[in-house]
């Protein structure tokens, strides 16, 4: 997924941005950066999983029911 936005880097360019995000960050700080990212990430899966299946239930709710909800 990461090569989606980077598209081809070498093993030079990859030294370089790690680098350069150690130098901005320091060791210390990137595995809260990863944690916060991956749950950010994961509340965004479970929301749009959720939209998902309310959207789904609606579809599957015969037009009677539907009626009687409103």
């Amino acid at each position: 997924m990461l090569t989606l936005f980077l598209g081809n880097i070498g093993a030079g360019e990859a030294i370089l941005i790690i680098s350069v995000v150690l130098i901005f960050f320091g060791a210390k700080r990137i595995p809260e950066l990863a944690r916060g990212l991956g749950k950010g990430i994961r509340e965004f899966k479970d929301a749009s999983a959720g939209i998902k299946r309310e959207l789904e239930d609606a579809s599957n709710t015969p037009p009677a029911e539907k009626k009687e909800q409103n």
